[in-house]
């Protein structure tokens, strides 16, 4: 495996394309879909998609009945075919070809010199500008059929899907414009047979609005499918006699656009994109609903599988798609805002129910002044807003230890007092230095030992305290603790951190929580006060604050010493969402975080926090992910206290998306990182 190919990480390159056609004139049509075709092959491109009828042009009407316009489309496909002896791209073409009397719409795929089969059009439409069934003749029962172009006989029906024999899980179907605006369109049939990229080669004339209907029906099939849908439409050169074309082409994976053209263009243009059949593969496989209908599927529905060797491009190619730096923090403001109110409300949401459900109106919560405590804290205000109850059923204890800082006092001491709840301080030094004396630890004696036994007696007096409050005043403990410190079993088990009666935080990612504070900030929904209090939280170091500072007055670091949340997010991501290998995850890293000049930040991320990572640190602190997640966190959260799940990427709960042995390990995964990944 070569650790910076695309391809070799389980990712095809494949194109959209628009070309300039010609009406009527084969000839030229052809030359143009050679030349395009050479472009996508110095560009690594696997699979190439052309409009519907680009041999012929869609447009013509009766010129489609004359002999003359087949046989030149029957040796311009020949010609096609020849020339693709000497390019890596698998190219789908559409053309008019005959047989036993009828004339069918085809989508044609050809391939290192010969053409590896012909799918008809379904079902041609006769409706509103639509007159296909004129001329075509209507392919939807042809199976185990075959039809001869030139001096070949090759696989002719709806039955055929393509699959590159040397190339794990790239497996294309095609399916022809009307095809898939049908209830049940041939290409769900395709997917559910093992097709990972669905193709659709398109005339679809533009009208005000269609472009966006288009774009939803690719999204939602690549969706539903589990799949990617490349999608071509007619463009310049078609005949405007009637009707008129915009070149629309685009790319989706999984209900995500890859990639776009520009509509109405004045020439040829292609959009290329990578698709991951991988992840594909691993989705179906993940979703056990999708293996379900297609045993549903009757002998009807059956599929040849049409064999053909992939080229592999030549030398390392670079990766033709976007990777969002925090898979859980959307780029887009729009979207980013709307992930926000949703992962807010469902937080209010859960912790509205849980209180109402238990009878108990009022709760406990420790503030630090650090953001998951905060924003804790600014959904239990809400939630007692919501439900008419008064905040100051609320209570908040700040519980200063030996290295709680000035500043982090303060906010918790200000957001208390904004918020107007009932606030409280309990310096649990005394308590903490009794124990360790107890437990003769050298602290106790005047050695600065700060080792995990002076850290946990810390954490855990402060959480075993919230318990007791709670007990003397009929409350319940609100957990703070965040999904990243989950996945990395950064909290003190059992009286510890790690409890409560209730966890709003459980599913929220270290990267989204400062985008909720945000957000909160920018609703306007609390005092000015309280959004002041919160900007210089979002200022403050990620501490858990149980060791005192240096001698340079540097306080306690969780990043130093765990490495970055940015990194363990995207792979806590990859890993329990899809399940990809870390090599991949590496892989994806890299391309996500190697230039803080390349693809977009979220909206408001401090300029002075972006950074850039080298696939050494990437795979250093992949390494470590590994290793706490597999080996020694998942006993701690087989024992996880309530809390709603949030996002899409997941919920650790062991009563949601993952279940895993408490006694694992992960040699496996840090065998396969070792192995895979370079070290440069």
């Amino acid at each position: 495996m070569t650790f910076f190919s695309a391809y070799d990480q389980g990712f095809v390159r494949v194109a959209a394309c628009t070309p300039v056609c010609e009406i009527a004139d084969p000839v030229a049509n052809a030359a143009e879909i050679m030349r395009m075709a050479a472009e996508g092959h110095a560009q690594h491109v696997g699979l190439m998609l052309f409009p519907e009828l680009s041999i012929s042009a869609y447009a013509i009407d009766d010129l489609l009945g004359q002999s003359v316009l087949l046989d030149s489309v029957e040796r311009a496909l020949l010609d096609i075919a020849a020339f693709t002896r000497t390019i890596a791209p698998v190219l789908i073409v559409g053309a008019p070809l005959h047989k036993d009397g009828r004339l069918y719409n085809c989508g044609i795929a050809i391939h290192g010199g010969h053409i590896l089969g012909v799918v008809p059009k379904a079902y041609p439409p006769n409706y509103r500008e639509f007159y296909e069934r004129r001329w075509f003749a209507s392919g939807r029962t042809i199976r185990n059929s075959t039809i001869t172009v030139g001096d070949q006989s090759v696989p002719f029906g709806v039955d055929l899907l393509f699959e590159a024999e040397n190339r794990r899980d790239f497996v294309f179907h095609i399916e022809i414009c009307e095809d898939f605006w049908v209830p049940t369109p041939p290409s769900d049939f395709g997917a559910l047979a093992g097709a990972t990229i669905l193709t659709n080669l398109s005339a679809s004339n533009i009208t005000v609005g269609k472009s966006d209907t288009r774009k939803r029906l690719c999204a939602t099939q690549s969706s539903r499918a589990l799949a990617a849908y490349v999608y071509s439409a007619a463009g310049p050169g078609e005949s405007t006699t009637d009707l008129a074309w915009d070149g629309q082409a685009c790319i989706y994976e999984l209900g995500d656009l890859l990639a776009e053209t520009e509509r109405f263009p004045s020439g040829a243009q292609m959009c290329i994109a990578d698709v991951d059949v991988e992840r594909l593969k691993q989705e179906r496989l993940r979703q056990g609903t999708f293996g379900e209908a297609a045993l549903n599927v009757g002998p009807d529905r059956e599929f040849r599988r049409v064999g053909f060797i992939a080229a592999r491009p030549e030398g390392d190619t670079d990766l033709r798609r976007s990777v969002a730096r925090f898979p859980f923090v959307p780029a887009d403001a729009s979207q980013l805002a709307q992930d926000c109110y949703e992962t807010f409300n469902i937080q209010v949401q859960g912790l509205q129910k849980r209180l109402q459900a238990t009878g108990i109106k009022r709760l406990c919560i420790g503030i630090s002044g650090g953001l998951d405590s905060t924003h804790a804290l600014l959904v239990a205000a809400r939630a007692f807003d919501q439900l008419g109850w008064p905040r100051s059923d609320i209570l908040g204890f700040t519980m200063p230890g030996f290295a709680t800082g000035d500043e982090t006092l303060a906010n918790a001491w200000a957001l208390m007092r904004s918020l107007q709840i009932t606030a409280d301080e309990i310096d649990i030094k005394p308590l903490a230095l009794q124990l360790l004396k107890d437990l003769s630890h050298p602290f106790a004696g005047g050695k600065p030992v700060y080792d995990v036994t002076f850290e946990n007696v810390q954490a855990g007096l402060r959480t075993d305290f919230l318990f007791r409050a709670a007990n003397q005043r009929n409350a319940f403990v609100l957990g703070t603790g965040d999904l990243s410190e989950i996945a990395l079993g950064w909290s003190t088990y059992g009286v510890g951190d790690h409890m409560s009666h209730y966890n709003v935080n459980a599913s929220v990612s270290k990267t989204l929580i400062q985008h909720l504070v945000r957000w909160v900030i920018q609703s306007g929904d609390f005092d000015a006060d309280t959004n002041a209090t919160l900007d210089r939280v979002l200022n403050t170091i990620i501490s858990p604050e149980l060791v005192p500072a240096d001698a340079n007055g540097e306080m306690q670091s969780t990043e130093d010493r765990i490495g970055p949340y940015a990194l363990h997010d995207f792979a806590l991501y990859y890993i329990s969402r899809y399940g990809l290998k870390p090599s991949k995850v590496a892989f994806l890293a890299y391309h996500a975080w190697r230039d803080i000049e390349e693809g977009a930040w979220p909206p408001n991320f401090p300029a002075e926090k972006r950074h850039a990572y080298g696939l050494p640190e990437i795979k250093h602190w992949l390494e470590t992910f590994l290793f706490r997640f597999f080996t020694i966190s998942q006993f701690k959260r087989s024992a996880s206290p309530n809390g709603p799940k949030v996002t899409s990427g997941g919920s650790l709960s062991p009563r949601g998306d993952w279940r895993a042995p408490s006694d694992g390990n992960a040699r496996i995964w840090l065998k396969e990182l070792a192995d895979n990944v370079p070290d440069v």
